[in-house]
């Protein structure tokens, strides 16, 4: 702990931090421009291990809760709706994985805000705080992710027929 605070205080700069960071990242990258967020990068890439999203299926069981997550698009006048399809064409698609995409940044980007809590935080309360980012955003991700390959093979399907 580099700033020593009494305990109520450091209570409510956690809570405040964490809703700080959560909606600012957010709310910014709402505002990046979709000719930014390029699909293809390396961090979106489908990898092996996902096999086609069956290992979402199958080992995480994400049908089962992935519409239990909470989506944040709904807080911002520029958010992109992903709970449920308003369209079938090519081009609803292709906004779908770029906003999948843009969802999946956010939630990179918040879990790389968790070491600042060992600023003003116990050493232990720090591993604490960055175990609530990855609960709180590797479920985000993982649906991200699993929705991003379903739609690449739904576009597949779409452009060889």
């Amino acid at each position: 702990m580099l700033i020593a605070l009494p305990i109520h205080w450091i209570i409510i700069i956690d809570i405040l931090a964490w809703l700080i960071i959560h909606m600012s990242v957010a709310y910014l990258t709402t505002q990046v421009p979709a000719r930014f967020i390029h699909t293809e990068a390396w961090i979106y890439r489908e990898r092996d291990w996902e096999k086609g999203g069956k290992i979402y299926e199958k080992v995480f069981k994400i049908r089962k809760w992935k519409d239990l997550l909470p989506d944040g698009a709904a807080l911002f006048k520029k958010g992109f709706r992903k709970r449920s399809m308003t369209s079938v064409t090519k081009e609803y698609m292709q906004q779908f994985i770029v906003e999948v995409c843009r969802a999946e940044l956010v939630h990179w980007i918040v879990i790389l805000f968790s070491p600042l809590f060992f600023i003003w935080n116990y050493w232990w309360v720090g591993i604490i705080m960055i175990l609530y980012a990855l609960i709180a955003n590797v479920p985000c991700i993982l649906a991200q992710r699993y929705n991003r390959i379903r739609f690449r093979r739904i576009l597949d399907k779409m452009a060889a027929s």
